[in-house]
């Protein structure tokens, strides 16, 4: 992914997103610190793991959840940890959606409990981008600060 700079981090972001257990941030800290445009990162990784939810979501729109523990490898009990989220927050949950492995459940149980879908995306997105742009900011203090330490 790393070879492939903005496009493979919008690859990595996706699966990330999705229920594939894929770690993007490693991806965006090796690429900033490799010169790609810290910009052109928190734009795509923003994009593609929102899409990677959505992806989620519809999974669980499908509404079996034998499919879902086929397809995701989310257990039942799993998903019922995911339901709670949706249960108490609703829509709302979506600001779990960047927690590691937590955010998958999350966004499977909100496609299969039908929760408002432009609400939700609104929500995964703003929590997504706000991650983005406090690793982006992280890594782009730590960059200057080295560069000072250098001199």
């Amino acid at each position: 992914m790393i070879e492939h700079g903005v496009f493979g981090f919008f690859i990595a972001s996706f699966l990330a997103g999705s229920f594939v257990p894929f770690s993007s941030e490693v991806v965006m800290i090796a690429l900033i610190s490799a010169g790609v445009d810290p910009w052109g990162l928190f734009i795509w990784g923003t994009v593609g793991n929102t899409l990677g939810s959505v992806f989620n979501y519809w999974i669980g729109s499908l509404g079996n959840p034998k499919w879902i523990q086929k397809w995701t490898h989310v257990s039942p009990q799993q998903l019922e940890k995911g339901e709670y989220y949706v249960e108490r927050y609703g829509f709302w949950a979506g600001w779990l959606a960047w927690v590691p492995l937590l955010g998958s459940l999350i966004t499977v149980a909100l496609g299969l409990m039908r929760a408002r879908f432009s609400l939700t995306m609104i929500n995964i997105f703003l929590g997504k981008l706000i991650r983005y742009w406090l690793i982006m900011m992280a890594m782009t203090q730590a960059s200057n600060l080295a560069e000072k330490f250098a001199q």
